[in-house]
C-alpha cells in the first residue's frame, strides 16, 4: 500500500463512544498488537480515543479508560477505527463526535468501521456513494436512514477505496488480518492468525452467518424436519418434488412454507447448504475439488464452481488457498 507524504501507516486510532461493544475494541487492538509480539522490530501505534478522553462504559458493563480526547487528536493518522456497540445511534448523533471523526478521515490513509460503527461513518457523509456492511441484524435499520450508502450485510467485511466496514464482533479479526497483512505481508498476516488460534483468516466476502448456525424455523415442525434432511443428505435427491413427498405437502405448499419461515425457497436453500459444506471440506480436508463436489450433490466440479463464484466471488481453488495461508 502506498501512503501519503508524512502519513504514519503503522498509527491507529480507535474511536470508542459509552455503550461500545469491548469485542470490537478488542479485537482489532489485540490481533494488531500481536504483531509487536512477533517480531519487536515492527509495531502499531495504537491509541483509544474517547470523548474528552475520559472513561467509556461498554455494553458489558466493563470501564475502558481513553487514552486521549478524540477532540485532540491530530494527523496523519495511518487507520482510523471506529467501534461499534448499541451506544452508536447516540454516537451518529454527537455532532461533535461524528465531526471529529469526519476531520480525522481526512487526515487518514484509511478509515474502518466495527458492527454498528458503520452508522457514524454514514453520519459523517464517509459511506456516501460506497458499498458498505455491518452487523446483520442492524443492516436495514442502516440502509433505511441512509439511502445514500449501498448496505450489504452478507460479507464479514467490505473494502471499498480507502474506507473499509466489517460485521464486527470476531469480523474485526479479520480485517485487522487482512490490514496486517497489507502493510506486513501475508507471512506476517498468518503467524498472527496462528497466534490468536483463529481457525480461519476469511476472505472479506465470506458470509456473516453459516445457515448451519443460523435459526432455523424452530417455530414450524416440518420445516425443520426438512432442513434437517437437507442438512444430512446433501449428496441425495434434494428436488422440490422430493422435499414435498417427504413433507406430504405439494411442491407449491412447500415453497410457501420456506419462504414465510426461511425468506428463501427450497431450491434456494438446498444450494446455499451445499456449498456452505463444501466451503467446510475445502477449508479442513485435502479432498480433490471434484470430490468435495459429489459429497456435497454437485453434479460436477463446474457446477460446484459456478455455485461457488456465485455465493462468495471467488472460486473453490482460491477459497482453499486463503484457508491455506492461516493454517
Amino acid at each position: 500500500m502506498a501512503y501519503a507524504r508524512g502519513m504514519d501507516p503503522h498509527r491507529v486510532v480507535v474511536v470508542g463512544y459509552d455503550d461500545a461493544e469491548l469485542l470490537d475494541i478488542a479485537c482489532v487492538t489485540t490481533t494488531l498488537d500481536a504483531v509487536r509480539q512477533i517480531d519487536p522490530a515492527v509495531r502499531y501505534d495504537l491509541v483509544l480515543a474517547t470523548p474528552g478522553g475520559g472513561p467509556i462504559t461498554c455494553t458489558s458493563g466493563l470501564v475502558l479508560t481513553g487514552q486521549q480526547a478524540l477532540e485532540r487528536v491530530r494527523g496523519p493518522v495511518g487507520t482510523l477505527v471506529v467501534s461499534g456497540g448499541l451506544g452508536h445511534t447516540a454516537a451518529a448523533r454527537d455532532e461533535r463526535l461524528v465531526g471529529h471523526v469526519r476531520r480525522l478521515a481526512r487526515e487518514s490513509e484509511r478509515v474502518a468501521s466495527l458492527c454498528t460503527g458503520a452508522s457514524v461513518l454514514a453520519a459523517a457523509g464517509l459511506l456516501d456513494g460506497r458499498r458498505a456492511t455491518t452487523h446483520w441484524r442492524f443492516a436495514d435499520e442502516l440502509a433505511a436512514a441512509c439511502p445514500g450508502v449501498t448496505v450489504d450485510p452478507r460479507p464479514i467485511w467490505i473494502k471499498d477505496g480507502n474506507v473499509y466496514t466489517a460485521a464486527g464482533v470476531t469480523s474485526a479479526i479479520d480485517l485487522s488480518l487482512s490490514l496486517i497483512e497489507a502493510d506486513f505481508g501475508p507471512d506476517m498476516a498468518r503467524w498472527v492468525s496462528r497466534a490468536m488460534v483463529t481457525y480461519l483468516h476469511r476472505p472479506g466476502n465470506q458470509a456473516q452467518m453459516s445457515m448451519f448456525t443460523a435459526a432455523p424455523a424452530a417455530d414450524h415442525d416440518m420445516v425443520r424436519r426438512v432442513t434437517d434432511h437437507i442438512a444430512a443428505s446433501l449428496d441425495g435427491d434434494l428436488s422440490a418434488e422430493a422435499l414435498a413427498r417427504l413433507a406430504r405437502v405439494s411442491p407449491r405448499h412447500l415453497t410457501r412454507l420456506f419462504r414465510a419461515h426461511l425468506r428463501q425457497t427450497p431450491g434456494r436453500y438446498v444450494r446455499k447448504a451445499r456449498v456452505t459444506s463444501a466451503a467446510q471440506l475445502l477449508s479442513t480436508t485435502d479432498l480433490p475439488v471434484a470430490r468435495v463436489a459429489a459429497r456435497c450433490g454437485f453434479a460436477s466440479a463446474e457446477s460446484l464452481r459456478q455455485a461457488f463464484a456465485k455465493e462468495y466471488g471467488i472460486a473453490p481453488s482460491q477459497y482453499r488457498a486463503v484457508a491455506a495461508t492461516a493454517g
